[in-house]
Parts: C-alpha cells; sequence; structure tokens
C-alpha cells in the first residue's frame, strides 16, 4: 500500500460513491452497513482486529479499531468520523453525487466535506500506522460511525449508552467541524478548532381548539392562533450572549485583522461579522440563540378548522442557556400553546487549551506557516454531545488548506459539494502530525 497522503483520495472518492443517505427515518435511511464494509475491509487488510457494532437498528453499523501506544497509562484519544450523509437532488447538481469524480482539482460528491473526506485522512492514516508498525504517543481509538446527521440516536448516543466499553481510557475526542482554512489577508490564514456547539433541540408546537365549519366567523381557530406564535417566534431575535469560545474567536480576529466586534449593539455585531464572508453565516449564529420554524402541520379538508394545529421549530440554544431559552419562549408562545422537545441535545464547550490544542497549533503551523489557530463554535451539532457524557473534551479538527475565494462553508449539505485534492493531502500530513504526539 501508498502512503497515506497518496491513497487519501483514492478513499475519499471510494466512500463517496457508497450511498449512505439519511432521511432521518429508518424506513428510507439507506444506512452505513455497505461504508462500514469498506471501512472494516480496509483496516483488517493491515492487520487491525475491529469490531463492527450494529447501534439500535437494522443497517446502522459502526467500525471501532484500536492501536496501542507506547505509554499504556496515558489516557487514549478517540478520532472519530461519521459514515453517512445528508440526501440529494440528483438534478440539482453538475456531477452525480455519487460519482466521487475527480476533477478540475477536487474530489466531488456527497460527503466530499460532511465528511467522508476526514473519514478518508484517519483511515489512510490508521492503515499506514498499522503497516509501518508504527506505535503512537498514546492508545488511538478510531471510530467510523453512523447516523450522526439525524443526531445520532440510532448512532453515538446509542454506543455511549450501550457500549461505553468501546472507548474505555479515552478522555478527548478528535473529530469534526473544524480546521478549514479562512483567508483573512495576503499572509494571514486562521484554522478554527471547534470547542463548543450549540444544542440541537427540535421542538414540536400544538394548539388544541374548538373545530368548526369553514364557513363560519370562528374567534378560537387553532390554525390562526399557531400561526400568530409561529409568525412571533420566527420573527424574535433572541438577546446577545458570547460564550467563551465566541469570544476568543472574536479577540483572535481583532488582534489578526484589526476589525473590532462591538457587543453594545447587535446591529453592529453583526456587520463586523459579515465582514468575514462566507463564515459569517456560522459564526453570526453563535452570537445568540435561535428558533426556525421549519414545518406546518393542520387539517385535513378545505372547509373544516381543524381541532389541532401543530409546528416544529428547530431551536439552537448556547451553552447555558437553557433555563433562560425556555422562559423567553414560553413569554412569546402564551398560555395557548403547548410545546414539546422531539429531541433535545444538550450544547457542550471546552477551553481553548490543553496540549492537544498546542499540539494542533504546532502541526499544522510546520505545514503553513502563515497559520493561526484560534476557538470557534459550530452552530450545529455533531457526534461530540454524545462523548461529552463520557467524560471527553472534544475538538473538532478536519484540517484543510483551502483556496480564498471557496465557499466553503455553504458546501456542507450544498449543491456540487466538493473538497480540493491538495487540501485533501494537507490535511493528512497535518493529521498524521497530531496524531503522532498527541
Amino acid at each position: 500500500m501508498g502512503r497515506a497522503e497518496d491513497e487519501v483520495v483514492t478513499l475519499t472518492s471510494e466512500l463517496i460513491q457508497i450511498d449512505s443517505q439519511n432521511t432521518g427515518e429508518l424506513a428510507t435511511t439507506t444506512g452505513e452497513a455497505e461504508a462500514a464494509a469498506y471501512v472494516d475491509a480496509k483496516l483488517r487488510e493491515v492487520g487491525y482486529e475491529t469490531e463492527v457494532v450494529e447501534s439500535g437498528a437494522p443497517g446502522r453499523h459502526n467500525v471501532f479499531a484500536r492501536l496501542k501506544g507506547s505509554d499504556p497509562d496515558r489516557p487514549a484519544l478517540l478520532v472519530h468520523g461519521h459514515l453517512d450523509v445528508v440526501p440529494f437532488d440528483e438534478s440539482e447538481w453538475s456531477v452525480h453525487p455519487l460519482s466521487g469524480s475527480v476533477q478540475d482539482g477536487y474530489v466531488w460528491g456527497r460527503g466530499a466535506v460532511d465528511m467522508k473526506d476526514m473519514d478518508a485522512m484517519i483511515l489512510a492514516l490508521a492503515r499506514q500506522f498499522k503497516a509501518d508498525g508504527t506505535v503512537p504517543p498514546r492508545d488511538l481509538v478510531f471510530a467510523f460511525l453512523a447516523d450522526e446527521e439525524a443526531g445520532g440516536a440510532y448512532g453515538s448516543h446509542w454506543l455511549a449508552e450501550h457500549r461505553p466499553d468501546l472507548f474505555a481510557g479515552c478522555t478527548e475526542a478528535l473529530g469534526e467541524v473544524g480546521g478549514f482554512s479562512l483567508t483573512l489577508g495576503e499572509d494571514v490564514r486562521v484554522y478554527p478548532v471547534m470547542t463548543a456547539e450549540k444544542s440541537i433541540a427540535w421542538m414540536k408546537l400544538r394548539v388544541r381548539s374548538r373545530p368548526g365549519h369553514g364557513s363560519m366567523i370562528h374567534d378560537e381557530n387553532a390554525v390562526t392562533i399557531l400561526a400568530e406564535a409561529v409568525a412571533r417566534l420566527g420573527r424574535h431575535r433572541f438577546p446577545l450572549v458570547l460564550t467563551e469560545s465566541v469570544q476568543g474567536f472574536f479577540d483572535e480576529i481583532t488582534e489578526l485583522t484589526g476589525i473590532e466586534f462591538p457587543t453594545d449593539s447587535a446591529a453592529a455585531l453583526d456587520g463586523a461579522v459579515a465582514k468575514l464572508g462566507g463564515v459569517a453565516r456560522v459564526v453570526g449564529a453563535t452570537t445568540r440563540d435561535t428558533a426556525n420554524p421549519t414545518m406546518l402541520q393542520a387539517g385535513y379538508k378545505a372547509n373544516v378548522i381543524p381541532s389541532v394545529a401543530e409546528a416544529t421549530v428547530d431551536c439552537r440554544v448556547l451553552p447555558g442557556r437553557q433555563e433562560a431559552f425556555e422562559r423567553e419562549l414560553d413569554e412569546l408562545l402564551g398560555p395557548d400553546v403547548e410545546r414539546e422537545w422531539i429531541r433535545n441535545l444538550e450544547a457542550v464547550e471546552t477551553p481553548f487549551d490543553g496540549d492537544l490544542v498546542d499540539v494542533i497549533t504546532r502541526s499544522v503551523q510546520e505545514e503553513d506557516p502563515q497559520a493561526h489557530t484560534l476557538p470557534y463554535m459550530m452552530s450545529g451539532g455533531t457526534d461530540a454531545k454524545a462523548f461529552v457524557k463520557l467524560g471527553m473534551r472534544c475538538f473538532g479538527f478536519a484540517p484543510l488548506r483551502l483556496p480564498p475565494d471557496l465557499d466553503f462553508t455553504a458546501l456542507f449539505h450544498g449543491i456540487d459539494e466538493r473538497v480540493p485534492v491538495d487540501a485533501l493531502q494537507f490535511g493528512t500530513r497535518v493529521l498524521e502530525r497530531i496524531l503522532l504526539r498527541a
């Protein structure tokens, strides 16, 4: 076999060609079994003893392998990626989403940035280490997981609850979403290290009222009551709250670029964030809680006023804000609207410090002398939420040096998702340094 840097592009392409779409519904989700079998075979080929675990439902497969380190007294490092991808509409793409096509200097297809690229980097390095007889400084636990794109109920969270033994000794975890370069000037590139995530809190709203005939005057229409509450919530701007990670991000950007991020005015802060380009859509969402209505359901006939109307709201709450957020929700919705959590995974945050952060910084700077690392918060969520429950400090760093004009954040779950070939090779070199020093 070749070096990790040489085979990472092929591994990325081949993983993309395996359909592992996750719709969020068991009946329509492809599952990760084929992708897991591919990873399992690649690991066994070089001598790993692997374990494939089905996590709570047929076809939801996860692959684990452990590489022993030189110091058995040191805690292990979990290195994880997910094998599922979000669905796609083939008609919207310029290449087939499952082609894994390598053209124009990119690998194309669903999962190219989320996150079969990082899966391939991990797999390539795991294979290289085993084939070469490399012994890292501490145990490395490689995990390729199911169901991240639907919150991990049939993946990381099931595993954390039912198979914590798979993570024995792990006190830190390295996964997505960070490490992609942002070019802020001619000689300034920052590589964010994800140290925090907002919550994933999907909420059902429900109004029950008196049904009636659509032709008559009706002052207690469940649809109207719900619609007014949903509109209030959808237009509401929650207060600015800067957590340690977000403040650290702003402070470092100010030091590097001179851009000030005023916190006395929401409009002024939003304007400053907009100067960051494509990443502004992510960063802006981490300065406050959000609640976006996404689904409405009511009625069964045009001339019948229904007794029940429902809405689904995607809430993302900052660390430490859950109680205050719920109080604000209740004030906005009023007494006639019931609410319940469909899925409520708490926000997480860890300080931007420690030996692993130092190793990440040194490793990326050796490959890119203009690199700067800084903390950041993800507006979405990852499998880190499950591993925090097992006592791990979780960081997101999938290193990629990107072209300055590439709107990388738009490619997450986007049309024509793609990753630069040279960025994959760069990331593999950086990740190798990290894993051999961590």
